[in-house]
């Protein structure tokens, strides 16, 4: 019987490192494995690194034009939204003087009170009245001008602040939206349309409203009103074919460029070798981008109210006109800044950084103090507690999402909303941290020698959970 083979000697520099056929490895050879695994891992996250880089600086750009695309296609093309924004317009007083004046004097311009004062001189000479007595009939015109003014400016001031008018007002929109998608589209008609470079609002139903109030009065000549009158000019714009261009465009993409600008920050945050850090990164670039578009957005408010001449309307009425027509989309970017603050904000302080260290050391001293005060009151949450305790971090980011989110999902926020939103989130994360640290004795023994075993914002970030990156990872960055 032949006898076994003696077993190789193992390589005391190579021991314990086989090849693929199981052969043990020598020294150099382990090395040069290593060399080319660490190679290869480098040449992987530097692939990953360009590619996120690409996909993120492409949402970037997208970001301000699905931000207007999004606006457009809410409000462009709901009806409701659409009365929802031109009806404040109704109301405010600067655009109300400007109605005011504008049919005060066209209907005092259909008042011949020259022919009245010279029929009145004729009726006296007539009936041998004194050559003074006649003449001095003349000098009625301007006073009889001026009263007939007084007495229309009464009358279509009652008609312009009236709750009637204001309802006339939404329902004459209402009527008319159909009107103004043709006009942005660039097909003109309707009560809001296109005259050259000028945006016109026909006001004609405002104005057979007055005409009646001013025949009932007495003013007959009222209902002379010429129907080339009835349009106030709204903007003036030299370039407004170029804009129902453009307008066009971010109608047809209103729905899917906000969807793409979303999913290649998502693809940019999922590529990169450090998540985390990426995050951080998108949330911040989309927070100065939604700066640039506020900026944008002044710049071209101060560029239309300086095209807009005086005598067309007053600055005052055509500010307040911008404002109001774009008040919802200055509200989205605003939003969206906050909301990109707040997810940089969570993403740092979920990481390594020392002050992100030292916030959350703060915090959990101070969440911790008062679970103690809770413990010494009487009130314990055991087991839930020591539970919710082990998944503080996961539970902090859900709860930073659920405030992201209803701040997206809000329709149109205001800043008392924003407002709003934030506390009731900072009030649930600080309720959270408390009843997690109020878990009673054993807990406490548990907790006493450092920080809370699950605690976001309130200790180190849970193994696996966020903001814990693996080691080739942080490595990497």
């Amino acid at each position: 019987m032949a006898p076994k083979a003696a077993p190789a000697s193992p390589d005391p520099a190579g021991a314990g490192h086989a090849g693929d056929d199981g052969r043990a490895l020598s020294t150099e050879q382990h090395a040069e494995y290593v060399r080319l695994r660490r190679a290869a891992a480098v040449r992987h996250r530097g692939l990953r690194r360009v590619g996120a880089s690409l996909l993120l600086l492409a949402a970037l750009l997208l970001a301000p034009l699905a931000v207007v695309a999004d606006w457009v296609d809410d409000t462009v093309s709901d009806t409701g939204r659409y009365v929802k924004t031109v009806a404040p317009l109704a109301s405010d007083p600067a655009v109300q003087d400007v109605l005011i004046d504008r049919l005060t004097d066209r209907v005092v311009r259909n008042v011949d009170v020259a022919a009245v004062t010279a029929a009145l001189g004729r009726q006296l000479q007539e009936a041998g009245a004194s050559p003074r007595v006649v003449a001095g009939a003349d000098a009625l015109t301007e006073p009889l001008r001026s009263a007939v003014r007084s007495s229309v400016d009464r009358t279509v001031t009652g008609v312009i602040t009236s709750e009637a008018f204001r309802q006339a007002w939404e329902g004459a929109n209402r009527g008319a939206h159909a009107a103004v998608l043709r006009m942005l589209t660039g097909e003109g008609g309707g009560a809001v349309r296109a005259e050259g470079a000028n945006v016109q609002l026909d006001v004609g139903a405002v104005v057979d409203q007055v005409e009646q109030r001013l025949v009932d009065a007495g003013f007959g000549k009222a209902a002379a009103i010429p129907d080339s009158d009835r349009t106030i000019t709204l903007f003036r714009a030299e370039e407004l074919s170029r804009a129902q261009d453009a307008m066009r465009v971010l109608d047809v993409v209103g729905l899917w460029v906000p969807v793409v600008t979303v999913l290649l920050a998502a693809l940019a945050v999922w590529t990169a070798p450090s998540h985390r850090l990426m995050l951080m990164i998108t949330a911040t670039g989309t927070g100065v981008m939604m700066v640039l578009l506020l900026v944008a957005l002044a710049v071209a408010r101060r560029v239309y109210l300086d095209s807009v001449p005086p005598s067309v309307l007053p600055p005052d009425a055509a500010a307040t006109i911008y404002d109001t027509f774009l008040r919802f989309l200055h509200n989205r970017a605003v939003t969206l800044l906050v909301v990109s603050l707040i997810t940089a904000l969570t993403a740092y302080l979920y990481g390594p950084g020392r002050l992100a260290r030292a916030v959350r050391g703060t915090w959990g001293r101070g969440t911790r103090a008062a679970g103690g005060a809770l413990e010494r009151a009487g009130v314990r949450t055991g087991a839930p507690g020591r539970r919710l305790a082990h998944r503080l971090g996961w539970t902090t980011a859900g709860v930073v999402t659920a405030g992201v989110l209803a701040l997206l999902l809000w329709n149109d926020p205001t800043p008392g909303v924003v407002a709003l939103v934030l506390c009731v989130m900072l009030a649930a994360l600080i309720a959270l941290a408390v009843l997690a640290a109020a878990t009673g004795p054993a807990a406490g023994q548990a907790l006493g020698g450092g920080e809370a075993p699950g605690a976001g914002p309130g200790g180190e970030p849970p193994e696996g959970g966020p903001g814990r990156e693996p080691p080739g990872e942080r490595a990497g960055r």
